[in-house]
């Protein structure tokens, strides 16, 4: 049912669906590659957090 409505916006408007459902899935592809980029960077602070940590004196120790 939902590639009948599909297609038929597509027979109907033509180019202008094709454009919206390509620059929706280009937005999508964005998305990820932010949260990706995002991801690595949280763990990468994490990282050198952990680090830091282990080199500083601790309290009472």
């Amino acid at each position: 049912m939902g590639s009948d409505v599909i297609l038929k916006l597509v027979a109907e408007y033509g180019p202008w669906v094709t454009l919206v459902f390509y620059l929706l899935y280009r937005d999508l592809q964005k998305d990820q590659a932010t949260r990706a980029v995002l991801d690595k960077n949280s763990s990468i602070l994490i990282e050198i957090t952990t680090i830091i940590r282990e080199r500083l004196p601790g309290k009472g120790g």
